[in-house]
């Protein structure tokens, strides 16, 4: 299925096995980071329409209003770049070409996001909203464990 999703020219020989498919570690990476990319993508997308104004402001900053303050809304527009920016880490961690990001950034950059995320559950966890403890600290912890995956993987030939 990755290959089919990737193109049998995208991977360089060395990833393949000497059948010719990919390995399995290297699928799982590819998944892991994916399904990261995938996460990262949804928070942003949350983030810009409680920048725009969306009365989704139960579900973020404690949940205290429907619709947050003016400096809460400028913090949800500065956290797209910075979800934007830890899925363009996650890209480069696990080989993708299209990462701007150094391999040795991409590397510590992935465990610094690792933290982050579990600290981030840990807060949501004791947050008082129902949304930020049932919705974001779940998802919080597991975008921590899929970034622990392709932290975990080693570094990869660029591909992609």
């Amino acid at each position: 299925m990755a290959q089919q999703l990737l193109g049998q020219r995208s991977v360089p020989r060395q990833v393949k096995n000497r059948h010719g498919a990919l390995g399995t570690e290297l699928i799982q990476v590819i998944a892991a980071a994916i399904a990261a990319l995938i996460g990262f993508a949804v928070i942003a997308i949350f983030q810009a329409a409680l920048a725009l104004g969306a009365p989704v402001g139960r579900a973020v900053w404690g949940g205290a209003r429907a619709r947050p303050a003016t400096r809460l809304r400028i913090a949800s527009a500065l956290a797209v770049g910075i979800w934007a920016f830890a899925a363009l880490i996650i890209v480069g961690r696990a080989g993708f070409r299209e990462s701007p990001a150094h391999a040795s950034f991409a590397r510590y950059g992935t465990f610094v996001l690792i933290g982050v995320l579990a600290l981030s559950a840990i807060g949501n966890v004791a947050s008082r909203s129902k949304w930020e403890r049932f919705l974001w600290a779940p998802l919080s912890l597991a975008l921590a464990v899929l970034c622990l995956e392709v932290a975990r993987s080693g570094t990869h030939a660029p591909w992609g």
